[in-house]
């Protein structure tokens, strides 16, 4: 999804209708081809906006923010050949440039080239998507703000792999264009090496395994991903997972990454039967192990407190120095949340009779 869509995305979840005085933003802008047959317009821009969804759509139409050649329309108009379709709203387009903010960094390494940073949960890594300041990107150009040649907003250098807000861990980032480019070609081929914990609900069997799929986005909530096994829907994703401990009614998994897409440990967990502990998104935040006994929905509810986020840590990360050509290798302790998390759930485990 470009940023213009994604921004798009997040102003169609809020609108209201306009009024006639009311002053619009263009936010998109289309003209359909001279070959265009007639299609309904929450058919058109569904086509053009990848991600979005026709109910989206519909209500930005009814709210008097889908426009054709200047004039508001409703949902079922038939676009024609040449039609200028827009999608208007009642704030400008946000300013994406990149602005320095003193947000403190857990670096871990840092040279000429790149930086390794440990992320903690609950800091976004990049603006957009309603979080516009504060993330990890504000806080290296505050932290770079001094280096003449890193210029937060080029693309050529910066962040060279994501992770969720609420999942903790090491992040690479790339000072200089050819880090940036030697650094992603290692992602794209595949040969760097990174390693997840987290907690899931259940005890995967075989302890042992490989989720292979297509991920996409869930047409019936963007926010979500899904599994799909058609090779012509979303992207290639592999998930190498290893049970490290069992605790009963959770286990402690190492999730080893091949490919890394949107939500994917989350999505292929949640695929097998076991989501993550508190993952509110995918449904584990839930009590989906266990008894009915009060006294343990009152510990599961203290695990959910403790952990008030999805239990997933980028515990690892190995990459090739793009400079030196050495092999790196970073390790992070589990954050206190989920150390603790886990310690609750293995002193439950002690107390009781299960089998290890």
């Amino acid at each position: 999804m470009t940023d213009l869509e994604d921004e798009i995305e997040e102003s169609l979840d809020d609108l209201e209708p306009t009024s006639d005085t009311a002053e619009l933003y263009e936010h998109f802008r289309v003209v359909a081809d001279k070959g265009q047959s007639l299609l309904r317009v929450d058919k058109f821009l569904f086509d053009h906006l990848e991600h979005s969804s026709r109910n989206r759509i519909q209500n930005a139409a009814d709210a008097g923010m889908v426009m054709a050649n200047g004039r508001p329309v409703k949902s079922n108009y038939k676009v024609k050949p040449l039609d200028v379709i827009t999608v208007m709203m009642d704030r400008p387009r946000y300013n994406s440039d990149i602005e320095p903010e003193d947000i403190p960094l857990d670096i871990v390494y840092e040279d000429d080239c790149l930086l390794v940073v440990n992320k903690p949960a609950g800091l976004v890594v990049h603006p957009g998507c309603g979080n516009f300041h504060g993330t990890l990107v504000n806080a290296v150009a505050w932290h770079l703000r001094d280096n003449p040649d890193y210029d937060p907003n080029s693309p050529q250098v910066g962040l060279v792999h994501r992770i969720d807000k609420d999942t903790s861990g090491l992040l690479v980032v790339a000072k200089t264009p050819d880090a940036k480019t030697c650094l992603g070609k290692q992602f794209f081929d595949k040969t760097t090496k990174r390693a997840y914990q987290a907690l899931v609900w259940g005890v995967p069997d075989p302890a042992e395994g490989t989720i292979e799929s297509q991920i996409t986005r869930n047409p019936k909530d963007r926010l979500q991903m899904a599994v799909s096994f058609d090779p012509e829907v979303g992207k290639h994703a592999v998930t190498h997972y290893t049970v490290l401990e069992r605790f009963g009614y959770t286990s402690l998994v190492e999730c080893r990454l091949e490919t890394g897409r949107t939500h994917q440990i989350r999505v292929h967990m949640k695929h097998i039967g076991h989501p993550l502990f508190s993952d509110e998104r995918y449904g584990g935040d839930q009590i989906l192990k266990g008894t009915t006994y009060s006294k343990y929905r009152q510990f599961v509810q203290n695990c959910f407190e403790t952990c008030p986020r999805q239990a997933l840590h980028a515990k690892t990360l190995g990459f090739v120095h793009p400079k030196t050509g050495k092999e790196m290798f970073f390790n992070s302790e589990l954050p206190a949340d989920m150390q603790t998390l886990i310690d609750r759930w293995r002193d439950y485990v002690s107390s009781r009779d299960f089998e290890k």
